[in-house]
């Protein structure tokens, strides 16, 4: 069965965080992992603009049950200078935080990256659990309830959440792992040239 990945953009969403993990999940469909991936928004949009200026135009959106995803993944951004678009932006609005709380009590897993971390905290879905954020972010959660934990990523089974910026790139691979196989992952690691090199929290359960 297909795995369906969406990969949530919003304005002043960090690029690295959401384009890294999507070409990991591109990569591993082309090595026949049984993964679809998608760049989407909340509620149809013909462009978002990124946090350093890139303009994306997404695949789709969220607002209808037809679309729901299998894996999210919620990138950061403008979470550290409280910008006026981004994840800080997000949180206060509320709209991504209710929608990440409603598609995690359907069943979809949150991967969160960066300061992505801070929206699902705002969800309430890092209460009382194991999570990891940027660095310079890492009180903000605490003070969410979450259990801080010192990785790169950190596997809670329904709930992933990695550090800063390019940890995007290690939460993806061992999505892959857990979706399509240590060897699959090994090979988008080895074509993307990247060194899996991290340590991943696995919560007990």
């Amino acid at each position: 069965m297909t795995t369906n990945v969406a990969v949530l953009l919003y304005e002043g969403f960090d690029e690295l965080d959401a384009v890294g993990p999507y070409e990991v999940f591109r990569t591993a469909a082309a090595f026949d992992a049984d993964l679809s991936t998608r760049l989407v928004t909340l509620e149809e949009r013909d462009r978002v603009t990124a946090s350093h200026g890139l303009r994306v135009e997404p695949d789709g959106s969220l607002d209808s049950d037809a679309d729901r995803p299998d894996v999210l993944v919620v990138p950061g951004g403008g979470w550290n200078t409280r910008s006026e678009a981004g994840a800080w932006a997000e949180a206060e609005r509320g709209v991504v935080p209710e929608a990440l709380a409603t598609l995690h009590g359907a069943g979809a897993t949150v991967a969160a990256v960066c300061t992505g971390g801070m929206l699902a905290a705002r969800a309430g879905l890092t209460d009382g659990r194991p999570a990891v954020t940027h660095a310079s972010a890492v009180d903000d959660l605490r003070a969410t309830g979450a259990d801080v934990v010192d990785a790169r990523v950190v596997d809670d089974g329904d709930l992933l959440t990695a550090g800063g910026v390019t940890s995007g790139l290690d939460l993806a691979l061992h999505l892959v792992e857990r979706l399509a196989g240590a060897e699959t992952a090994d090979r988008v690691a080895t074509e993307i040239e990247y060194d899996r090199r991290f340590d991943v929290h696995t919560a007990e359960r």
